[in-house]
């Protein structure tokens, strides 16, 4: 669809719902890094990104379910890839998606690395002197390996559990119900797309030992707005026409729109947990 407001060109940047749309967009940025500066990490042990919270349940098999849920992710999105290219990425979804895909394979590698060291571990009494401590060093290393990709792994999973939920929630509880059959049509790899990645998520909660505090949604307001900048950026360089219609800025709505979507969301999660949490911050 192209018109002649379409190709306005600076013309369209110029307007005044533009600066008040950027403040909002910025706002809630600004606020999630600096909260997510004064957080204090919470000392977690290197076992509690590999061990299930059931106590008796093998590891690996957190590790197989991982590797699965990656497998069956990386699947689909293949295959929306392969039907509408790399416009597939033009989407909040697919992100969301694609976020969550990172989630379980990096898991997986963490689970990996934690069961050999589960299973390399050496008895105590069994090995002495300079084997011991040779042997303890490099477990060290590896350890501090496994606990930096594991606080990557945490902070994505942080991420994704916002972005699941607000992809989810208004694809089911919004479009389905009033645009189906107007704008588009429901097929089995939409509806993949649109659930597997909260299935999987919800899934991994239930057998993860990872910590989720409040704190997580922060992280979630960041990569939204780090999308909502994407398309601009793409809008003032090649692209006419916005995925998703709140986005449009020449309606004079545009502000209202902009702030429901962006701040009132964030800054719902976001004080939720400064409120609660707050002597945890440094």
């Amino acid at each position: 669809m192209s018109t002649s407001d379409d190709n306005e060109g600076l013309q369209y940047w110029v307007r005044w719902q533009v600066p008040v749309c950027a403040l909002i967009i910025a706002a809630p940025a600004v606020v999630a890094v600096k909260f997510i500066k004064k957080l204090k990490a919470e000392p977690l042990d290197h076992t509690d990104f590999w061990t299930p919270c059931w106590k008796n349940l093998n590891p690996f098999w957190l590790l197989l379910y991982r590797a699965f849920a990656f497998v069956c992710m990386a699947w689909v999105l293949r295959e929306v890839v392969a039907w509408t290219g790399a416009f597939s990425f033009y989407f909040y979804t697919q992100w969301t998606f694609a976020l969550v895909m990172f989630y379980f394979a990096l898991g997986t590698i963490v689970s990996v690395y934690g069961c050999l060291l589960s299973s390399k571990k050496p008895p105590p009494g069994k090995v002495k002197g300079p084997v011991k401590l040779k042997s303890q060093h490099a477990q060290e290393e590896i350890e501090q390996k496994v606990r930096f990709w594991g606080y990557v792994m945490q902070i994505t999973y942080q991420t994704c559990a916002g972005a699941v939920m607000q992809t989810d929630i208004v694809f089911w509880c919004l479009l389905v119900p009033f645009l189906l059959g107007e704008q588009f049509h429901l097929t089995p790899l939409i509806g993949f797309l649109h659930s597997l990645n909260a299935i999987f998520l919800l899934l991994d909660t239930a057998l993860n030992n990872l910590a989720f505090p409040w704190s997580g949604f922060a992280y979630f307001a960041v990569w939204s707005c780090v999308y909502v900048s994407f398309q601009w950026i793409l809008h003032a360089c090649c692209f006419t026409w916005w995925p998703y219609p709140f986005l449009e800025l020449r309606t004079p709505w545009a502000p209202l729109w902009y702030f429901i979507c962006t701040i009132f969301i964030h800054l719902v999660f976001t004080l939720n947990y400064a409120y609660d949490e707050s002597n945890k911050c440094v």
